[in-house]
């Protein structure tokens, strides 16, 4: 009696693809689900792309997009000679990077801190706690750091009662990017490590048990194994970083820029406001505003290239 040997299918050869149709019927219920988010992203990202027309244009409310003056490259031209359009690039800039120096290893050290919390009451409550600023909206973050580091806030209110010379952080150009650093980090640090800690908790247990069997500390285990298990995700919130790295906080500096002068906290979101929609100039604005997205847009490319260089996926694949 002899056996037929089974037949292994070819490495080489996929299995045909579904028909579009069967596809269709096995996943309806997933794209009602995603339909709503979609009509969203087209309603208020893609739609709107259709106004940067008026960049090259004298935009006039009254007459419209397809009435107004067409003027080329002249609002580009008038925007790269104004001052104030560079002293804005160059604190957007210089915002960007103390906040990626500040700011992008909180997340991941907290990720850490709390995962190696044994007691799962202590570390939920620990995340509910550093959660809860991201629902503040930032006049409410703004004016907790005013009560407590202003002119007349407690930090002031302690000097004067030990007769220490007072100092009103909240006005003083030269402390700025630490003080918009340090409430980044209040407000988003806790909501930044959800991401941190998913990918923890995808790293093998195993890996871990075995190092320890082998004599490896924990500072070993942290280099050798969790390190390692968050490249990837690491890389690819940095490029995402690296691509908003012109998107600074409309709100938060919009709110500050009187109380440390407009030569400190002009970012490039609050000039395209200030300088074009404000004085009703909102060609130059929107210049202005397709400028940071060009910008944005080539970061996001170089960014996305330097991960592949390093062997990851990046935000995408090659």
């Amino acid at each position: 009696m002899t056996t037929a040997t089974p037949t292994r299918p070819d490495r080489g050869t996929r299995p045909a693809r579904p028909h579009w149709r069967v596809r269709l019927r096995r996943d309806r219920s997933l794209i009602l689900m995603t339909l709503p988010a979609v009509v969203l992203l087209l309603v208020f990202n893609y739609v709107p792309l259709f106004g940067l027309v008026t960049a090259f244009q004298e935009y006039d409310p009254l007459a419209g997009i397809w009435y107004s003056t067409w003027a080329g490259l002249d609002q580009f031209q008038r925007l790269f000679g104004d001052a104030n359009f560079w002293n804005a690039v160059q604190n957007t800039l210089y915002l960007s990077f103390v906040q990626l120096v500040l700011f992008f290893p909180v997340p991941i050290a907290l990720a850490l801190l709390l995962n190696s919390v044994l007691s799962q009451r202590v570390r939920n409550f620990i995340q509910s706690v550093v959660y809860l600023p991201h629902f503040f909206s930032w006049v409410l973050a703004i004016t907790i750091f005013q009560q407590m580091l202003g002119g007349a806030g407690a930090l002031n209110h302690f000097l004067r009662n030990n007769d220490i010379g007072t100092w009103d952080v909240m006005t003083n150009p030269d402390t700025f990017a630490l003080l918009v650093s340090a409430q980044v980090v209040w407000k988003e640090a806790g909501w930044g490590i959800i991401v941190f800690l998913a990918a923890l908790a995808a790293v093998n247990t195993d890996l871990y048990e075995a190092a320890a069997a082998d004599g490896a500390g924990r500072w070993r285990r942290l280099w050798h194994i969790t390190l390692p298990g968050l490249r990837g995700v690491i890389v690819l919130m940095l490029v995402l970083r690296l691509g908003n790295a012109l998107t600074v906080g409309f709100e938060q500096f919009l709110i500050q820029r009187n109380a440390v002068g407009y030569d400190t906290a002009d970012v490039l979101d609050t000039f395209s406001f200030y300088y074009g929609i404000a004085t009703g100039d909102y060609s130059y604005g929107a210049a202005a505003g397709l400028f940071k997205s060009v910008i944005s847009l080539l970061l996001i490319w170089g960014a996305n290239k330097l991960a592949h260089a390093f062997g990851e996926d990046g935000l995408y694949r090659r």
